[in-house]
C-alpha cells in the first residue's frame, strides 16, 4: 500500500502542478482540503480526472461518498485498491 500512496502523492503533485512540493511533504493521513494540503474544488476535479485516467477508477455521483474518498492520500489509496480488486 505504501507504494500506491507514494504514486498518489506523485500524481497529486504532477496533475496539480505543485512542483514546489515533494511526496514527503504530503502527509498520508492529513486532509487534502482545507487545513491540510489546501486543495479546492477545482483541484478535486483535476485530481479525480487524473485518478480515473491513471487507475481506471470510477467515482461515485454521491457527493458525500466522494468527499470521504478524497479525505486523504490514504483514503484515495483505499479507493484505488478496492476498485482494482
Amino acid at each position: 500500500m505504501q507504494s500506491l500512496e507514494l504514486e498518489i502523492k506523485q500524481l497529486i503533485i504532477s496533475s496539480l502542478s505543485l512542483e514546489d512540493l515533494a511526496p514527503d511533504d504530503i502527509a498520508t493521513h492529513a486532509p487534502l482540503f482545507g487545513e491540510g494540503l489546501g486543495l479546492d474544488s477545482i483541484d478535486a476535479l483535476e485530481l479525480g480526472l487524473a485518478l480515473q485516467k491513471r487507475y481506471g477508477i470510477t467515482l461515485s455521483a454521491d457527493a458525500q461518498e466522494t468527499r470521504q474518498h478524497f479525505a486523504s492520500v490514504q483514503a484515495l489509496a483505499n479507493l484505488v485498491s478496492m476498485q482494482r480488486a
